[in-house]
């Protein structure tokens, strides 16, 4: 196997476990009323679940429908990229805020939102990482 199709792979995987995560966080802040009100939240939740899918499939191999009318791959990889990061920072605010709400934790008791946010901070920069280093990488690498 080729650097370069192990790294995507690799990217496609990392996205994938970042996807799931951030999925089924959402899903579960849902479920407890957090951010419920409106129908807007169900269309996330969908649209969050097609990219847990979607992503990793473009990123995983070379697509050539996708790439000769949309994006070549690693064009694809540094934007999905440059999204993660504006994530991390989205992220990063609710962790350094004084002031935190807490949720039910699934194993029982309550997590704070800074708590939560911290792993999801460095699911997200692990998955940031592998995604980067598939986009800008040199193919000599």
């Amino acid at each position: 196997m080729s650097p370069v199709h192990d790294r995507f792979q690799t990217a496609a995987r990392g996205y994938f476990v970042y996807g799931l995560v951030y999925w089924l966080g959402g899903a579960w802040l849902w479920l407890h009323d957090v951010g419920r009100d409106t129908l807007w939240s169900l269309v996330w939740i969908a649209l969050g679940a097609v990219l847990v899918v979607l992503v990793p499939f473009l990123l995983r191999r070379r697509r050539p429908g996708f790439e000769r009318w949309i994006l070549s791959r690693r064009d694809f990889a540094r934007l999905v990229a440059i999204f993660m990061f504006l994530r991390v920072l989205a992220v990063l605010r609710v962790v350094l805020r004084s002031d935190t709400a807490v949720v039910p934790a699934p194993w029982g008791g309550l997590v704070s939102y800074r708590a939560g946010g911290a792993v999801f901070l460095l699911v997200t920069v692990i998955a940031l990482a592998l995604v980067a280093r598939a986009a800008w990488a040199t193919d000599a690498e």
